[in-house]
């Protein structure tokens, strides 16, 4: 209360009646002047909290971002080690049949070099050492003889051996040969 009050107002009513709207203005003034600061600091914080947060959420976007990298990084290289496995398990299976001899072509091209009076009677091949063994009917030893210099006359076959018991007869002859496959 202010001193004005207690004491014994004298002043004509319209005097008072200023006083009481000054008095008034000044109180909505200063409440005006205080909701003012009040929003204004209101303001101010939340408009520090929004930095905050979204300076916040910009460094969590850089980690998620690091870490999508990171992943992907993972994944390829993960997906490139995948790759070099299946190239290495097919270069080694390139590899195996380049080197795997195929014995139907090794029999077509035998049965081509055959003189016509000469008859397989049983093939062996063994696969450690390519090795091949024959054994056969030739009516004449001519033919078998023409037979051996068809088979080393052949590119791919090398250590052709008739083993002496093949030659000792002139005709009707049992014969047996052993030779390997170069691959």
């Amino acid at each position: 209360m202010s001193l004005a009050y207690s004491m014994i107002n004298l002043l004509p009513p319209k005097e008072k009646k200023f006083l009481q709207d000054e008095e008034k203005k000044k109180t909505v003034l200063i409440l005006g002047i205080l909701g003012f600061v009040f929003f204004l600091c209101l303001a101010l914080i939340l408009t520090s909290m929004k930095i905050y947060i979204s300076g916040q959420a910009e460094a969590e976007n850089i980690i998620i971002e690091r870490e999508k990298e990171a992943f992907k990084a993972s994944e390829i290289k993960d997906f490139s080690e995948e790759i070099k496995l299946a190239n290495k398990v097919f270069s080694d299976l390139n590899s195996f049949y380049q080197n795997q001899v195929k014995l139907i072509e090794i029999l077509e091209e035998i049965t081509q070099i055959f003189p016509e009076e000469i008859y397989l009677t049983n093939f062996s091949y063994k696969k450690e050492t390519s090795e091949v063994v024959l054994f056969g009917f030739s009516k004449t030893r001519e033919t078998l003889l023409e037979f051996k210099k068809n088979l080393e006359q052949k590119e791919n076959i090398e250590g052709v051996y008739f083993p002496p018991s093949c030659w000792l007869e002139s005709t009707d002859i049992n014969f047996n040969t052993r030779f390997k496959i170069k691959r």
